[in-house]
Protein backbone atom coordinates (compact mmCIF):
# COMPACT_ATOMS: atom_id res chain seq x y z
CA UNK A 1 0.00 0.00 0.00
CA UNK A 2 1.88 3.22 -1.31
CA UNK A 3 1.04 6.61 0.63
CA UNK A 4 1.04 8.84 -2.73
CA UNK A 5 -1.78 12.32 -1.68
CA UNK A 6 0.78 14.16 -0.20
CA UNK A 7 0.02 18.02 -0.50
CA UNK A 8 3.64 18.82 0.45
CA UNK A 9 3.36 22.91 1.68
CA UNK A 10 6.84 22.75 2.52
CA UNK A 11 7.78 22.40 -1.30
CA UNK A 12 6.07 25.50 -1.91
CA UNK A 13 5.20 26.33 -5.83
CA UNK A 14 6.58 23.11 -6.60
CA UNK A 15 3.23 21.46 -5.34
CA UNK A 16 0.71 24.15 -5.68
CA UNK A 17 -0.77 22.04 -8.71
CA UNK A 18 0.49 18.57 -8.49
CA UNK A 19 1.16 15.98 -5.15
CA UNK A 20 4.50 15.91 -4.11
CA UNK A 21 4.90 12.08 -5.54
CA UNK A 22 4.11 13.41 -9.21
CA UNK A 23 6.88 16.74 -9.10
CA UNK A 24 9.99 16.02 -11.98
CA UNK A 25 12.89 14.78 -10.40
CA UNK A 26 16.60 13.94 -11.66
CA UNK A 27 16.23 15.00 -15.41
CA UNK A 28 13.47 12.63 -16.62
CA UNK A 29 11.73 11.41 -13.71
CA UNK A 30 9.34 11.78 -11.01
CA UNK A 31 9.32 11.89 -7.41
CA UNK A 32 7.17 8.55 -7.15
CA UNK A 33 9.18 6.49 -9.64
CA UNK A 34 12.12 5.59 -7.02
CA UNK A 35 9.15 3.90 -4.74
CA UNK A 36 7.27 2.04 -7.92
CA UNK A 37 10.51 0.78 -9.09
CA UNK A 38 11.22 -0.56 -5.82
CA UNK A 39 8.27 -2.28 -5.63
CA UNK A 40 8.97 -3.78 -9.06
CA UNK A 41 12.24 -4.73 -8.56
CA UNK A 42 11.48 -6.24 -5.31
CA UNK A 43 9.04 -8.49 -6.99
CA UNK A 44 5.51 -6.80 -5.79
CA UNK A 45 2.74 -7.74 -8.08
CA UNK A 46 -0.26 -6.01 -6.03
CA UNK A 47 0.09 -2.73 -5.12
CA UNK A 48 -2.70 -0.19 -3.80
CA UNK A 49 -1.52 3.73 -4.72
CA UNK A 50 -3.69 6.27 -2.03
CA UNK A 51 -4.14 9.33 -4.00
CA UNK A 52 -5.76 12.63 -2.62
CA UNK A 53 -4.52 16.10 -3.00
CA UNK A 54 -4.74 17.18 -6.38
CA UNK A 55 -4.47 13.17 -8.33
CA UNK A 56 -4.65 13.83 -11.82
CA UNK A 57 -1.25 14.42 -13.06
CA UNK A 58 -0.04 11.37 -10.68
CA UNK A 59 -2.90 9.34 -12.21
CA UNK A 60 -2.30 9.91 -15.46
CA UNK A 61 1.56 9.12 -14.76
CA UNK A 62 0.91 6.02 -13.24
CA UNK A 63 -1.44 4.62 -15.81
CA UNK A 64 -2.15 0.84 -16.21
CA UNK A 65 1.41 0.82 -14.18
CA UNK A 66 2.77 -1.05 -17.26
CA UNK A 67 6.76 0.99 -16.90
CA UNK A 68 6.62 -1.11 -13.49
CA UNK A 69 5.26 -4.44 -14.76
CA UNK A 70 1.76 -3.66 -13.55
CA UNK A 71 -0.19 -3.95 -16.10
CA UNK A 72 -1.82 -7.01 -14.60
CA UNK A 73 -5.31 -9.01 -15.16
CA UNK A 74 -4.88 -9.87 -11.42
CA UNK A 75 -3.18 -7.71 -9.08
CA UNK A 76 -1.41 -4.87 -10.43
CA UNK A 77 -1.51 -1.46 -9.92
CA UNK A 78 -5.10 0.45 -8.43
CA UNK A 79 -5.52 3.88 -7.72
CA UNK A 80 -7.06 4.05 -4.41
CA UNK A 81 -8.85 7.52 -4.22
CA UNK A 82 -10.81 8.79 -1.29
CA UNK A 83 -14.74 7.87 -0.45
CA UNK A 84 -17.17 6.53 2.33
CA UNK A 85 -20.01 4.96 1.38
CA UNK A 86 -23.00 6.96 2.03
CA UNK A 87 -21.59 10.63 1.84
CA UNK A 88 -19.30 9.76 -1.59
CA UNK A 89 -16.76 11.64 -0.72
CA UNK A 90 -14.16 12.59 2.20
CA UNK A 91 -10.31 12.96 2.45
CA UNK A 92 -8.27 10.42 4.49
CA UNK A 93 -7.38 12.03 8.46
CA UNK A 94 -4.24 10.57 8.33
CA UNK A 95 -1.88 8.16 7.13
CA UNK A 96 -3.69 4.91 9.32
CA UNK A 97 -6.97 6.13 8.09
CA UNK A 98 -6.16 5.71 4.83
CA UNK A 99 -5.46 1.82 5.43
CA UNK A 100 -8.59 1.64 7.25
CA UNK A 101 -10.60 2.64 4.06
CA UNK A 102 -9.38 0.65 1.71
CA UNK A 103 -9.36 -2.61 4.34
CA UNK A 104 -11.68 -4.16 1.08
CA UNK A 105 -9.51 -4.03 -1.31
CA UNK A 106 -6.61 -5.74 0.85
CA UNK A 107 -9.20 -7.82 2.34
CA UNK A 108 -9.81 -9.08 -1.38
CA UNK A 109 -5.96 -10.70 -1.89
CA UNK A 110 -6.30 -12.23 1.61
CA UNK A 111 -2.88 -11.70 2.07
CA UNK A 112 -0.42 -13.16 5.16
CA UNK A 113 1.64 -9.40 5.28
CA UNK A 114 1.17 -5.82 4.02
CA UNK A 115 3.83 -3.64 3.17
CA UNK A 116 2.85 0.54 3.61
CA UNK A 117 5.28 2.50 2.05
CA UNK A 118 5.50 6.37 0.85
CA UNK A 119 5.72 7.51 -2.80
CA UNK A 120 7.77 10.61 -1.73
CA UNK A 121 11.10 9.53 -1.17
CA UNK A 122 14.00 9.04 -3.39
CA UNK A 123 15.98 5.55 -2.20
CA UNK A 124 16.17 2.29 -3.81
CA UNK A 125 15.71 -0.59 -1.53
CA UNK A 126 14.28 -4.50 -2.05
CA UNK A 127 12.01 -5.30 0.06
CA UNK A 128 12.15 -8.85 0.22
CA UNK A 129 14.71 -8.82 2.69
CA UNK A 130 12.69 -5.97 4.99
CA UNK A 131 10.24 -8.84 4.58
CA UNK A 132 12.86 -11.83 5.26
CA UNK A 133 13.82 -10.20 8.78
CA UNK A 134 10.05 -10.07 9.95
CA UNK A 135 9.14 -13.63 9.26
CA UNK A 136 12.58 -14.28 11.14
CA UNK A 137 11.75 -12.73 13.91
CA UNK A 138 8.01 -13.66 13.78
CA UNK A 139 7.13 -9.57 14.16
CA UNK A 140 3.82 -8.09 14.57
CA UNK A 141 5.36 -4.99 12.24
CA UNK A 142 9.12 -4.41 11.36
CA UNK A 143 9.81 -0.71 10.65
CA UNK A 144 12.74 0.39 8.74
CA UNK A 145 15.72 2.28 9.84
CA UNK A 146 18.01 4.47 8.77
CA UNK A 147 20.63 6.10 11.19
CA UNK A 148 20.80 9.93 10.83
CA UNK A 149 23.56 12.07 12.54
CA UNK A 150 23.23 13.15 16.14
CA UNK A 151 23.03 16.53 15.54
CA UNK A 152 19.79 15.58 13.27
CA UNK A 153 18.11 12.81 15.16
CA UNK A 154 15.80 15.63 17.06
CA UNK A 155 13.61 15.98 13.32
CA UNK A 156 12.57 12.90 13.21
CA UNK A 157 10.77 10.26 14.59
CA UNK A 158 13.08 7.84 16.80
CA UNK A 159 13.37 3.98 17.58
CA UNK A 160 14.77 2.97 20.34
CA UNK A 161 15.83 -0.71 20.20
CA UNK A 162 17.33 -3.24 22.10
CA UNK A 163 20.64 -4.94 20.89
CA UNK A 164 18.85 -7.82 18.94
CA UNK A 165 16.98 -4.51 17.52
CA UNK A 166 13.52 -5.10 18.98
CA UNK A 167 11.77 -2.07 19.53
CA UNK A 168 10.81 -0.65 22.64
CA UNK A 169 9.93 2.78 22.61
CA UNK A 170 9.13 5.40 19.38
CA UNK A 171 9.73 9.05 20.23
CA UNK A 172 8.72 11.53 17.68
CA UNK A 173 11.34 14.75 17.20
CA UNK A 174 13.14 14.46 20.65
CA UNK A 175 15.06 16.54 21.99
CA UNK A 176 17.40 14.14 23.82
CA UNK A 177 17.18 11.37 21.56
CA UNK A 178 19.02 8.11 23.13
CA UNK A 179 19.17 6.69 20.09
CA UNK A 180 20.12 7.90 15.78
CA UNK A 181 18.01 5.33 14.23
CA UNK A 182 15.12 7.27 12.69
CA UNK A 183 12.13 5.73 11.33
CA UNK A 184 11.75 6.09 7.62
CA UNK A 185 8.47 5.23 6.99
CA UNK A 186 8.53 2.31 5.86
CA UNK A 187 6.27 -0.96 7.29
CA UNK A 188 5.42 -4.54 6.78
CA UNK A 189 2.66 -5.85 9.05
CA UNK A 190 1.36 -8.75 9.97
CA UNK A 191 -1.82 -8.10 8.31
CA UNK A 192 -4.59 -9.91 10.95
CA UNK A 193 -2.69 -8.13 13.66
CA UNK A 194 -2.73 -4.24 11.97
CA UNK A 195 -6.26 -5.22 10.79
CA UNK A 196 -7.35 -5.49 14.40
CA UNK A 197 -5.47 -2.08 15.25
CA UNK A 198 -6.98 -0.27 12.61
CA UNK A 199 -10.49 -0.89 13.29
CA UNK A 200 -9.88 -0.33 17.00
CA UNK A 201 -8.29 2.98 16.32
CA UNK A 202 -11.21 4.16 13.83
CA UNK A 203 -13.09 3.97 16.61
CA UNK A 204 -11.12 6.38 18.90
CA UNK A 205 -12.36 10.18 18.63
CA UNK A 206 -8.82 11.50 20.17
CA UNK A 207 -6.87 9.68 17.42
CA UNK A 208 -5.17 11.44 14.41
CA UNK A 209 -5.00 8.01 12.55
CA UNK A 210 -1.62 8.05 11.92
CA UNK A 211 0.81 5.22 12.19
CA UNK A 212 3.64 7.02 13.80
CA UNK A 213 1.73 8.89 16.80
CA UNK A 214 -1.39 6.17 17.19
CA UNK A 215 -0.47 2.86 15.94
CA UNK A 216 2.98 2.31 16.24
CA UNK A 217 2.59 3.87 19.90
CA UNK A 218 -0.80 1.54 20.83
CA UNK A 219 0.72 -1.63 19.58
CA UNK A 220 5.10 -0.88 21.83
CA UNK A 221 1.85 -0.20 24.45
CA UNK A 222 0.54 -3.86 24.60
CA UNK A 223 4.38 -5.19 24.01
CA UNK A 224 3.74 -6.30 20.56
CA UNK A 225 6.60 -7.84 18.79
CA UNK A 226 7.98 -4.65 16.83
CA UNK A 227 11.28 -4.89 15.31
CA UNK A 228 13.70 -2.09 13.63
CA UNK A 229 15.40 -2.83 10.18
CA UNK A 230 18.33 -1.52 9.73
CA UNK A 231 18.63 -0.02 5.63
CA UNK A 232 22.07 1.14 4.39
CA UNK A 233 21.87 3.20 1.96
CA UNK A 234 21.26 6.69 0.29
CA UNK A 235 17.54 7.86 1.49
CA UNK A 236 16.31 10.90 1.08
CA UNK A 237 12.90 12.72 2.33
CA UNK A 238 12.31 15.73 -0.41
CA UNK A 239 9.78 17.31 1.85
CA UNK A 240 11.18 20.93 1.47
CA UNK A 241 12.68 22.71 -1.11
CA UNK A 242 16.68 22.74 0.24
CA UNK A 243 16.18 18.50 0.24
CA UNK A 244 14.33 18.13 -3.10
CA UNK A 245 17.48 20.33 -4.94
CA UNK A 246 20.13 18.55 -2.93
CA UNK A 247 18.58 15.14 -3.65
CA UNK A 248 18.50 16.26 -7.64
CA UNK A 249 22.21 17.71 -7.19
CA UNK A 250 23.04 14.24 -4.91
CA UNK A 251 22.64 12.97 -8.78
CA UNK A 252 25.86 14.29 -10.17
CA UNK A 253 28.10 12.68 -7.15
CA UNK A 254 29.84 9.80 -9.04
CA UNK A 255 29.06 7.99 -5.73
CA UNK A 256 25.15 7.20 -5.51
CA UNK A 257 24.08 9.29 -8.20
CA UNK A 258 25.74 7.36 -10.69
CA UNK A 259 24.81 3.66 -9.42
CA UNK A 260 21.07 4.74 -8.81
CA UNK A 261 20.89 5.73 -12.63
CA UNK A 262 22.83 4.05 -14.86
CA UNK A 263 22.39 0.35 -12.46
CA UNK A 264 21.11 -2.52 -14.88
CA UNK A 265 20.28 -5.01 -11.68
CA UNK A 266 18.13 -2.25 -10.61
CA UNK A 267 16.28 -0.38 -12.92
CA UNK A 268 14.59 2.94 -12.00
CA UNK A 269 11.58 2.93 -14.92
CA UNK A 270 9.28 5.85 -15.73
CA UNK A 271 6.18 6.91 -17.88
CA UNK A 272 7.97 8.95 -19.94
CA UNK A 273 7.82 10.08 -23.75
CA UNK A 274 10.59 9.43 -26.31
CA UNK A 275 12.31 12.43 -27.10
CA UNK A 276 15.05 12.81 -29.97
CA UNK A 277 18.90 13.68 -28.48
CA UNK A 278 19.49 16.61 -27.24
CA UNK A 279 21.18 19.41 -29.08
CA UNK A 280 24.52 21.06 -28.01
CA UNK A 281 25.66 24.24 -30.04
CA UNK A 282 28.97 24.81 -30.68
CA UNK A 283 28.97 28.61 -28.26
CA UNK A 284 27.59 25.69 -25.43
CA UNK A 285 29.66 24.78 -22.63
CA UNK A 286 28.48 21.76 -20.26
CA UNK A 287 30.07 20.58 -16.88
CA UNK A 288 28.98 18.43 -14.01
CA UNK A 289 25.89 18.21 -15.60
CA UNK A 290 22.56 15.87 -16.48
CA UNK A 291 20.70 17.11 -19.67
CA UNK A 292 17.72 14.81 -20.88
CA UNK A 293 16.85 14.17 -24.49
CA UNK A 294 15.22 16.81 -26.53
CA UNK A 295 16.61 20.16 -25.36
CA UNK A 296 18.61 22.90 -27.18
CA UNK A 297 21.64 24.26 -25.51
CA UNK A 298 23.69 27.26 -26.32
CA UNK A 299 24.68 28.67 -23.10
CA UNK A 300 26.98 27.46 -20.21
CA UNK A 301 25.62 24.79 -17.96
CA UNK A 302 27.11 23.91 -14.60
CA UNK A 303 26.46 20.96 -11.83
CA UNK A 304 23.08 21.13 -13.14
CA UNK A 305 20.02 19.07 -14.22
CA UNK A 306 17.85 19.88 -17.43
CA UNK A 307 14.91 18.08 -18.38
CA UNK A 308 13.25 17.35 -21.59
CA UNK A 309 12.23 19.81 -24.24
CA UNK A 310 14.90 22.90 -22.40
CA UNK A 311 15.81 25.34 -24.28
CA UNK A 312 18.94 27.58 -23.16
CA UNK A 313 19.83 30.41 -25.47
CA UNK A 314 23.02 31.81 -26.32
CA UNK A 315 24.93 33.46 -23.57
CA UNK A 316 23.21 32.31 -20.58
CA UNK A 317 24.76 30.70 -17.85
CA UNK A 318 22.80 28.02 -15.85
CA UNK A 319 24.43 27.04 -12.40
CA UNK A 320 23.24 24.63 -9.76
CA UNK A 321 19.98 24.73 -11.10
CA UNK A 322 16.61 22.60 -12.29
CA UNK A 323 14.57 23.49 -15.23
CA UNK A 324 11.51 21.19 -15.38
CA UNK A 325 10.27 19.75 -18.81
CA UNK A 326 9.85 22.51 -21.41
CA UNK A 327 11.57 26.05 -19.89
CA UNK A 328 13.00 28.56 -21.67
CA UNK A 329 16.18 30.60 -21.19
CA UNK A 330 16.35 33.67 -23.01
CA UNK A 331 20.05 34.43 -23.81
CA UNK A 332 22.16 36.63 -21.88
CA UNK A 333 20.53 35.36 -18.78
CA UNK A 334 21.45 34.10 -15.31
CA UNK A 335 20.09 31.80 -12.88
CA UNK A 336 22.20 30.25 -9.75
CA UNK A 337 20.26 27.64 -7.56
CA UNK A 338 17.04 28.05 -8.97
CA UNK A 339 14.35 25.46 -9.92
CA UNK A 340 12.34 26.51 -12.72
CA UNK A 341 9.07 24.80 -13.07
CA UNK A 342 7.39 23.39 -16.25
CA UNK A 343 6.89 25.74 -19.34
CA UNK A 344 8.52 29.17 -17.89
CA UNK A 345 9.73 31.36 -20.88
CA UNK A 346 12.45 33.37 -19.31
CA UNK A 347 12.90 37.09 -20.55
CA UNK A 348 16.43 37.42 -22.55
CA UNK A 349 18.76 39.48 -19.98
CA UNK A 350 16.92 38.24 -16.81
CA UNK A 351 19.32 37.18 -13.41
CA UNK A 352 17.65 35.00 -10.57
CA UNK A 353 19.89 34.26 -7.96
CA UNK A 354 19.23 32.01 -4.56
CA UNK A 355 19.62 34.68 -1.65
CA UNK A 356 22.53 34.89 1.27
CA UNK A 357 20.69 32.25 3.18
CA UNK A 358 21.71 29.91 -0.22
CA UNK A 359 18.06 28.72 -0.17
CA UNK A 360 16.85 27.93 -3.81
CA UNK A 361 14.63 29.90 -5.58
CA UNK A 362 11.53 28.46 -6.88
CA UNK A 363 9.95 29.86 -10.13
CA UNK A 364 7.08 29.72 -12.38
CA UNK A 365 5.42 31.79 -14.84
CA UNK A 366 3.04 33.47 -12.19
CA UNK A 367 6.20 33.56 -10.07
CA UNK A 368 8.47 35.16 -12.82
CA UNK A 369 5.78 37.48 -14.30
CA UNK A 370 5.19 38.68 -10.77
CA UNK A 371 8.65 39.70 -9.71
CA UNK A 372 9.30 41.32 -13.52
CA UNK A 373 5.71 43.62 -12.92
CA UNK A 374 7.44 44.60 -8.85
CA UNK A 375 10.58 45.50 -10.82
CA UNK A 376 9.10 47.63 -13.45
CA UNK A 377 9.76 45.25 -16.63
CA UNK A 378 13.17 45.29 -15.16
CA UNK A 379 14.31 41.40 -15.85
CA UNK A 380 16.48 40.95 -12.83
Amino acid sequence: MLLAGGEGKRLGALTNRIAKPAVPFGGMYRIIDFTLSNCSNSNIQTLGVLTQYSPLELNRHIGNGKPWDMDRRNGGVTVLSPYTAKTGGEWYSGTADAIYQNIHFIDQYNPEYVLVISGDHIYQMDYRKLLNQHKQSNADATISVIEVPWEDASRFGILNTTENMRIYEFEEKPDQPQSNLASMGIYIFTWETLKAYLMKDARLTTSSHDFGKDIIPAMLEEERRLYAYRFEGYWKDVGTVQSYWEANMDLLDEGWGRSALINRNWKISTNDSNFPPQFIGESAEVHHSMINSGCFVKGKIDSSILFKDVEVKTGSTIEQSILHPGVTVGSNSVLRRVIVMENTEIPEGTNISAGDDGEPVVINQDILDGMLAMTGGEQR
